[in-house]
């Protein structure tokens, strides 16, 4: 049971699909964690797919071109530390597999995502996040590190609660507003008029099921960037049958690059993979999804 947020906290979780803890993370960290971003755009880190920027571009002009940094924690000491930040940690550890009964509390990462979203930069339109990283017992779980304060101006997330419930991956289709979100798909078919903005105060943390419907709007802020730390984490119990190898049957599909922040891993067996891909810039522009440049890669 997770001393942070008690038995409360996890109903709220396993009920409405969300939660925000309120000052989680606290200011030097934060303040260690936009360092980073900044070392990121500039040039600090060997990472693919770097916008194609002059020599004399602005920190302003790198961070616009930059949506998201993927996969920071296999090179950043200081995002490595976040994934296993121990009050994130101590929140996974109740509400990762509450919904299982037998779940032994086990909890692995397995991707992190640095985001800059600077003033004038588009959201996400709805999706879940289940449909790129699938588990295989529905323990997704997402924690949204606020590294700015996050309000409806500068684009905030939206979430629909209890959307989660069901475990129903909503089919999608490209939406028709690119003034307002990225080129990644959007799900349909479903009644949003339950949404609701969740704002977040620097240092808070959003906990989030893989299967809620959540989106983000464009920061139509003047001067305040949305910056965040995304993190995603599942049981350590479950598969993932994740970036595929070929001729390999779903049923024993497990990607290896993951790292277990609470209790044992009952797949240590296997060993832990290195990372099979280069950490890699997403740009703001020309590509739909992280998958696409992934493929590039």
């Amino acid at each position: 049971m997770s001393a942070v947020i008690g038995a409360e906290g996890v109903a709220h979780f396993v009920d409405e699909g969300f939660l925000v803890v309120p000052g989680l993370v606290d200011e030097p960290t934060i303040d260690a964690i936009r360092g980073e971003l900044r070392a990121f755009a500039l040039g600090e880190y060997d990472v693919a797919n770097r916008p194609e920027l002059p020599d004399d571009a602005s920190e302003a002009e790198r961070l616009g071109a930059m949506l998201a940094v993927h996969f920071p924690h296999w090179i950043s000491p200081v995002i490595a530390d976040a994934v296993r930040h121990p009050g994130i940690v101590d929140v996974l550890s109740g509400i990762t597999g509450a919904h299982l009964a037998h779940w032994d509390g086990g909890v692995k990462c397995m991707q992190s995502m640095l985001f800059a979203k600077p003033p004038g930069l588009p959201g996400q339109a709805w999706h879940q996040d289940e449909r790129f990283i699938p588990t295989r017992d529905r323990s997704l779980v997402g924690a949204w590190i606020a590294l700015d304060d996050a309000d409806e101006e500068n684009g905030c997330l939206w979430v629909i609660p209890g959307s989660h419930r069901a475990g129903y991956l909503w089919p999608t289709r490209p939406h028709d507003d690119p003034e307002e979100f990225d080129p990644s798909d959007s799900c349909h078919g479903f009644d949003d008029t339950g949404a609701i903005a969740v704002p977040a105060r620097a240092g808070d943390v959003v906990f989030f099921n893989g299967y809620l419907l959540h989106r983000s709007l464009r920061n139509r802020s003047v001067d305040r960037s949305r910056r965040a730390l995304v993190n995603h984490y599942m049981s350590s119990a479950s598969l993932l049958p994740w970036m595929m190898a070929e001729g390999v049957d779903i049923g024993i599909q497990d990607y290896r690059t993951v790292e277990i922040v609470v209790g044992e891993d009952p797949y240590a067996w296997k060993g832990v993979a290195e990372p099979p891909h280069a950490v890699f810039l997403r740009p703001t522009s020309g590509s739909a999804n992280a998958d696409d440049v992934r493929a590039e890669l």
